[in-house]
């Protein structure tokens, strides 16, 4: 059995925890942060309870002690002074969560079970780790190993150093600007400007004089003469993101330049000339553009000389593990977490199990962030935010006996059975039909959440689990029930 260990000068404190949380631990106290320390010296515990103030030590300071003994058993700080100040301190150091005294006895065993749960996972050895030698390469600019990246690298080779217009495609996410910048890189250009333009980030206005530049007195506002990317980048690389999205006018003046090297300033008559090698990439269908007559269909030939097409990261899924690493090692770094050690297994698989919508940027916004959130040296599956956790873990948003076929709508056709049955156990299974309808709709309503349907439901995490073994209901495709035969 789990063994929980509170530190508290308050004997009613010891005697609540014991009550509360007797039916999932054992509970072992101490009244002074030494009497605690020399019992976690002496015994294998899962978690903590610790007052922050303590007749011999600080809470806070006799925290860093535990961390420094044991830095992945979760401490749960408890004080009558639920100020934010407090809160924000012990969160700051890395306490598993925080209680206001007086303590309720639900919350405590709900936050202390799932502390343990979280100690259990934390033990197990990491899948992937905060501290790989993938992290040294800090130069690289992909990461990936599948044969869609091998594909996609081998063309980077064959045309970076070819001085024609290179179209790259795909998803928003999968890393565009990547291969401009590799293509760039690799190019005998790379000594001379590179300069992106984010073509629906702009007004078509403010675009055409961004690309080519004004005159003082172009139009409202144009104060003095302003230089345009094409020409700021004579001679080097203009990467025209997102070129889907450019008006038809601006798009005339780009196929200008692309044919001819020359272009005007707006509102100016002097004809210049540049010397730029364009990386236009988009993730909108260019061809139905045409024929829907949204793009140019010469501008598209000009532009599609050489086509790189970026595999969304659904079809890349043996490069996941890899930039988790990566990106894992990246997070630990920056965010300043020193005693991350990485990624459980339980996590890796829900992850790796993921679709990925916003692909590559998606996978490293959702590491960071579980990176921010995680206050034990363990990524666990509570961390990741619930799309992914629900979607990976294959829970639909409602399932298929919530319908109109639902085990309520059929509650009156029970009734009249058992009437017509003459059965002496009315009662007993009309309740027990309700409450597991009850209990499947919370479940679908929280998409598979044990903790939010728990809260919803006025009860604890352990009961609502104890109840899902009764009536046999199974969340690993979907919130349903076995059949009792």
């Amino acid at each position: 059995m789990p063994h929980v260990l509170v530190i508290d000068d308050d004997r009613a404190i010891h005697l609540l925890a014991k009550k509360s949380l007797s039916p999932i631990a054992d509970v072992s106290v101490a009244m002074t942060a030494d009497e605690g320390l020399r019992l976690l010296k002496q015994n294998s515990f899962d978690a903590v309870l610790l007052d922050i103030v303590l007749p011999d030590r600080n809470g806070l300071a006799m925290y860093c002690e535990i961390r420094d003994y044991d830095r992945r058993l979760p401490v749960i700080f408890m004080t009558v002074d639920a100020t934010s100040q407090t809160a924000i301190e012990a969160m700051q150091l890395g306490a598993f969560d925080y209680l206001a005294k007086p303590l309720s006895v639900d919350p405590l065993r709900d936050l202390v079970e799932k502390a343990i749960e979280q100690r259990m996972i934390s033990s197990v050895p990491v899948a992937i780790s905060a501290n790989s030698d993938l992290l040294l390469v800090a130069g690289e600019l992909f990461i990936g190993r599948s044969k869609s990246m091998l594909e996609v690298f081998k063309a980077i080779g064959r045309v970076s150093k070819q001085d024609v217009p290179v179209l790259i495609r795909g998803e928003s996410g999968t890393g565009k600007e990547l291969v401009a910048r590799a293509l760039f890189q690799h190019s005998h250009r790379d000594d001379e400007p590179f300069l992106a333009v984010n073509c629906a980030a702009l007004p078509d206005n403010l675009l055409e004089s961004e690309l080519f530049g004004h005159e003082k007195g172009a139009f409202t506002g144009a104060e003095s003469r302003r230089i345009g990317k094409f020409e700021q980048c004579n001679g080097g690389t203009l990467f025209l993101d997102e070129i889907g999205d450019m008006a038809p006018s601006v798009q005339a003046k780009v196929l200008r330049v692309l044919q001819e090297q020359k272009f005007e300033r707006v509102g100016g008559n002097n004809q210049l000339t540049t010397n730029v090698r364009i990386i236009a990439a988009t993730n909108r269908p260019l061809e139905q553009m045409v024929k829907n007559g949204e793009f140019r269909e010469d501008l598209l030939y000009r532009l599609n000389g050489v086509t790189i097409e970026l595999p969304p990261l659904r079809d890349r899924q043996g490069d996941v593990e890899l930039l988790l690493q990566y990106f894992l090692g990246q997070a630990k770094r920056e965010l300043k977490k020193p005693d991350l050690e990485g990624i459980s297994p339980e996590t890796v698989d829900l992850l790796t199990a993921y679709h990925w919508p916003g692909n590559v940027r998606q996978l490293r916004a959702v590491i960071r962030r579980c990176v921010l959130d995680c206050t034990m040296p363990v990524i666990v599956p509570d961390v990741l935010p619930k799309e992914i956790y629900l979607a990976s873990a294959g829970l639909a948003e409602t399932d298929s006996s919530m319908t109109s076929a639902s085990p309520g709508s059929q509650l009156p056709e029970l009734l009249d059975r058992l009437i017509q049955d003459k059965s002496t156990n009315i009662y007993s299974e009309a309740v027990e039909y309700v409450e597991r309808y009850v209990l499947l709709r919370i479940l679908s309503e929280t998409n598979g959440n044990q903790s939010q349907a728990a809260e919803m439901l006025g009860i604890t995490r352990g009961k609502l689990r104890d109840r899902i073994a009764t009536y046999k209901i199974v969340l690993s495709s979907g919130v349903s029930v076995r059949d009792h035969t």
